[in-house]
């Protein structure tokens, strides 16, 4: 008796342990991606079905033949009646597994937040529901597995039953940010697009220079929690004109962030893939963009995006004012590459000329500039700050390393769109010596994202360029599009070690895109 009650609680700690290293785990998946369960249970089906890395040549093996071995281990040791060994190999599995998700965090560490441990305490009652039935019935390697199993399941099921009351919360924080704009009053401009909408949002503050009270939004402060800390944070009296980013995962998300933070001129900069995973179709995406013109007078579109340029009539008949903005269309504004300079073109007029700006695309540019022209900007004030534009944090942004080695820093969040660009200036850069792209690919692309890996692998290939993948997430299709082998490292970490041992003075390298460490 003495015996089998020790056991009992000796399997039980483990298993508690166990739990405990798989809850850490998961609840830093679920804070990565905002709370939202349906994207946690995905990326437990990611890490379950991603192939191992393997060699430069041959993909590697699935974790789900890791989990097969180890379940057909346990059932053999249950069978023989070796119970507590079964749990203790299940503990040591759950600590470990799966492989490249680590507890700590390499990139995002946890942040144990109010929400964070809210969502912890009741994802842990659930798990101790399921898991003390099992003890109670005296089978502790079924328990084991049952309650390590359901640990993810658990904090999906916490994270929305939490939902109501988080959201009820958030709302005292809208609140105050609505009546701070009520009070302050400053022009409200509200800037959107698949991509390129960070950027615009940078180059506007620029062009707008040392006018007192410009606020924008800081970093990708772009949903409901962003938006009304920055306004709370940084909105004060005399602020004349508050520039507010406005994402989207879903459908009415940006028409709600219009409704308490309601905008005088939107810029709309593209519609494409982005976030397709979540928004099914690039129609949902043109429909959840198009919010944001729902309460503006005034909209500046990129017409060079055709899908935006078909929306000129349709804003004109709801009798909004439209400054359509490009580098190629015939748009209102222009910036116009010609013989090694830009020409600036409003209504047909070239209005300056200047250098191009490294890192600096044209037609997000022209969005800015046609919104500053519509806030009163001057337009030799704007042409003479041109020069003096920054590339936003990790776009493009070209530094030369201490060893002479060209760097081009595309980490942010980079779409098939801006990777054509940056390869395109990778291509641009005079080189003795060799180039090299480091990345772990596109992500968040739904059923396109295998496609348009496949094709930056054949176009980095073009560009006779050497190609490091990161990450197993789009190794595959990587490789596949590039052709033959190609170097492989389960880390950026480990890319840039690579990096910084192989490359010197002559060479230039493109890091495009990052994932954080929660992707396989």
């Amino acid at each position: 008796m003495m015996l089998s009650l020790v056991t009992g609680v000796l399997a039980a700690a483990l298993t508690l342990a166990a739990v405990v290293a798989q809850g850490v785990r998961w609840l830093r998946v679920l804070q990565r991606e905002h709370y939202a369960p349906r994207p946690l249970l995905r990326f437990v089906g990611r890490w379950n079905s991603t192939p191992l890395l393997g060699s430069s040549k041959l993909p590697g093996k699935t974790p789900l033949l890791l989990a097969t071995l180890q379940i057909a281990v346990i059932v053999t040791l249950v069978v023989l009646g070796f119970e507590l060994v079964a749990v203790v190999l299940l503990s040591i599995g759950a600590w470990f597994l799966p492989l490249g998700l680590g507890r700590r965090g390499r990139t995002s560490p946890l942040a144990w937040t109010r929400r964070l441990r809210t969502v912890a305490v009741v994802a842990s009652l659930v798990d101790l529901v399921i898991a003390g039935s099992g003890f109670a019935f005296g089978h502790p390697a079924a328990t084991a597995a049952v309650g390590i199993l359901a640990v993810p399941f658990a904090v999906a099921f916490a994270a929305l039953v939490t939902a109501p009351f988080e959201d009820r919360l958030a709302q005292s924080f809208v609140a105050q940010a609505r009546e701070r704009l009520v009070r302050v009053a400053p022009t409200v401009v509200a800037i959107t697009g698949s991509y390129g909408k960070t950027s615009t949002k940078h180059h506007l503050a620029e062009l707008l220079g040392s006018r007192h009270g410009i606020v924008p939004t800081p970093r990708s402060f772009n949903n409901r929690a962003g938006l009304s800390r920055a306004i709370n944070e940084n909105l004060t009296d005399g602020s004349t004109v508050f520039i507010a980013e406005m994402g989207t995962y879903g459908l009415g998300e940006i028409a709600a962030l219009c409704e308490w933070c309601p905008p005088t001129l939107s810029v709309v900069t593209s519609i494409g893939p982005v976030h397709l995973e979540r928004m099914k179709s690039l129609e949902n995406i043109a429909t959840a963009k198009y919010e944001i013109t729902e309460r503006a007078s005034t909209v500046v579109l990129n017409t060079d995006d055709p899908i935006l340029a078909s929306w000129v009539d349709r804003l004109n008949a709801e009798g909004k004012r439209v400054v359509t903005a490009g580098s190629v269309s015939e748009a209102s504004v222009r910036v116009v590459s010609e013989a090694e300079r830009w020409l600036i073109i409003r209504d047909g007029v070239t209005v300056a000329e200047v250098l191009p700006v490294a890192g600096v695309h044209e037609t997000n540019l022209a969005c800015a500039i046609a919104a500053a022209f519509e806030l009163g900007a001057d337009p030799y004030e704007v042409a003479t700050r041109i020069s003096h534009l920054t590339p936003a944090q990790h776009r493009l942004t070209v530094v030369t390393a201490p060893s002479g080695l060209t760097i081009i820093d595309d980490t942010f969040n980079a779409n098939p769109a801006s990777a054509r660009s940056a390869l395109a200036l990778l291509g641009s850069i005079p080189s003795a010596g060799r180039r090299v792209v480091v990345t772990p690919g596109l992500i968040e692309l739904g059923p396109e994202q295998e496609a348009a890996n496949v094709t930056v692998g054949r176009d980095v290939a073009a560009l006779g360029a050497t190609l490091i993948s990161v990450a197993r997430t789009n190794a595959g299709a990587l490789r596949t599009g590039f052709g033959t082998s190609c170097e492989a490292f389960a880390t950026r970490e480990l890319a840039v070690s690579w990096v910084r041992a192989n490359l010197g003075a002559t060479d230039v390298v493109l890091y495009l895109n990052d994932l954080p460490d929660h992707y396989p």
